[in-house]
């Protein structure tokens, strides 16, 4: 059996804590650092004030989603490799934010005793990534030397989504009817948090800053979840195959945590470096075989449904410890504050509106959205963010504020199209993909039943005092991401036995409604 108990932390672990000392995590257009040993130790005023002027983050080229040719017999150490690329530039972000005072005194501190350090590691373990796919047949990738470096970000070039791209294409969150334009206007003078009082604006939190939240009742109707230019359409509409099946799996009230990602980093301890709920298949670490995956339990009401739903915890920064204050994962890496059970956990599967769909594979694999969409840009972003009763109007970069009486909404689309063939990709993105506004799909690709997955939060409002913000929430994250909104995501693996997918298929394909 895999372990997935949320107390599981091995002593390694806590040791490598202890070692690696103190994060910090900055948000927004103005940084304020949070240098601290164990969760909620605060920053002092100089601290912050000396984060303002240097790095906010680093950005690096994200080589996993470059391979697109990697042999399966190479695939387990590839993947262990890119978790190694992942745990340096943590470890670069610690010692960007450690190192304020020097950074201050020297204009290249930043390049020769951050940036380069980098740069070594990632040669060398890019290396081995070729090694590792020649071994097995393959062409490695070229351009280490590229791939390798990565660049500071200063505060001051920060807007509010870091490099998610300037131009979202179908102004989704770039201008929603109330001139928010990345924030530069939330009718309290917010502007990215340059003025900001101090800048400390939540910062010994972790972030996110003020800026990162948007009244809904600012924004203007948009038409619901869209998703991020194009990714998270939905699949669905009154033509085509029109029925649905409804799977109910709970919310995570056995709280089934840990911070794995068996689909990125399988065989890593701590490969998500931030922590995730499960629902559904309870047998979900890194180390789950799958067939160990079949052999579980489920907290599915249909128990021919072994599925595996996952997603990054939504945390409340008031202050209070959670049981990973001190964990990889959670505390020792930015990710602070009580875990958020959702009120609601809906997950449903719909059909396409051109064709029928076909059944989809024992063991898909499939993530939608991207952890990294921060630095990495809109590519593979699919974000919702809204409140009840305010669904029609959906925020791609912020998280929403919504009024006394309504809730947070997560909403996420997948992708419904299939290459007919595999359960997994060099990426883990190239075998599907989604579907196009009419319904269609590309490249030969073939129509699979979407899931719709919608989460909701009974969690308080932040305020946001004095250019302050105060107890805000936020998605786990990888610490250099500043627990952006853009960066939300979601994960599947299929385990339906092969009568309840049948079922499934039927029931959508037929236009019925089952559960």
């Amino acid at each position: 059996m895999g372990r997935t108990n949320r107390k599981r932390r091995s002593t390694l672990a806590n040791r490598a804590i202890a070692a690696s000392a103190a994060l910090a995590l900055g948000g927004g257009g103005l940084l304020a650092a949070n240098i601290y040993a164990s969760a909620g130790e605060e920053n002092s005023q100089q601290n912050a004030q000396t984060t303002a002027a240097g790095m906010a983050t680093i950005k690096c080229p994200d080589v996993g989603q470059s391979l697109t040719d990697v042999p399966d017999g190479a695939r387990q150490g590839v993947d262990q490799e890119l978790a190694k690329l992942d745990q340096q530039v943590t470890e670069a972000y610690k010692r960007l934010a450690d190192t304020r005072q020097a950074q201050a005194g020297d204009s290249s501190y930043v390049d020769n005793a951050i940036l380069g350090p980098l740069k070594s590691k990632r040669v060398a373990t890019i290396d081995r990534i070729g090694i590792n796919i020649r071994n097995a047949g393959g062409q490695p990738p070229q351009g280490a030397e590229q791939m390798a470096q990565c660049e500071g970000v200063p505060a001051d070039q920060i807007n509010n989504g870091g490099d998610q791209g300037q131009d979202q294409g179908d102004g989704q969150g770039q201008d929603q009817g109330d001139g928010q334009d990345q924030g530069q206007d939330q009718g309290d003078g917010q502007d990215q948090g340059q003025d900001q009082g101090d800048g400390q604006d939540q910062g010994q939190q972790g972030g996110p800053v003020a800026a990162d939240f948007q009244d809904i009742t600012q924004v203007q109707p948009n038409g619901g979840p869209q998703g991020v230019n194009g990714n998270g359409l939905p699949a669905n509409g009154d033509s085509g195959s029109t029925g649905s099946f409804t799977t109910s799996c709970g919310t995570n009230g056995n709280d089934n945590h840990n911070s794995d990602n068996i689909i990125v980093a399988p065989g890593v301890d701590n490969g998500a470096q931030h922590t995730h709920d499960y629902v559904g298949n309870q047998d979900n670490d890194a180390f789950t075989s799958d067939q160990e995956f079949l052999q579980a339990d489920t907290s599915c009401e249909n128990q021919g449904d072994k599925s595996s739903y996952y997603w990054p915890v939504l945390r409340l920064q008031n202050g209070e410890d959670e049981f990973d204050a001190n964990d990889l994962g959670g505390g020792a890496e930015g990710n602070i504050g009580p875990i958020q059970e959702a009120a609601q956990a809906e997950l449903k599967f719909v059909g396409n509106k051109a064709s029928d769909v076909v059944a989809m594979p024992q063991a898909l694999r499939i993530i939608t959205g991207d952890a990294k969409a921060f630095t990495n840009g809109l590519a593979n972003a699919n974000t919702n963010w809204s409140c009840t009763g305010f669904e029609d109007r959906q925020l791609t970069d912020k998280y929403p504020i919504c009024p006394e009486g309504s809730s947070v909404v997560r909403t996420s689309f997948f992708q419904s199209c299939w290459d007919g063939q595999n359960i997994d990709s060099a990426n883990h993105r190239d075998h599907v993909a989604f579907v196009n506004e009419d319904g269609t799909c590309d490249n030969g690709f073939q129509a699979i039943p979407q899931l719709q997955a919608r989460l909701v939060y009974d969690v308080p409002a932040p305020q946001i005092e004095n250019g302050q913000l105060v107890n805000p929430f936020a998605v786990d994250g990888f610490p250099d991401q500043l627990h952006k909104a853009i960066t939300d995501h979601n994960d599947f693996l299929n385990f339906f036995d092969e009568e309840t997918m049948n079922q499934v298929v039927d029931c959508i394909n037929s236009g019925q409604d089952c559960q």
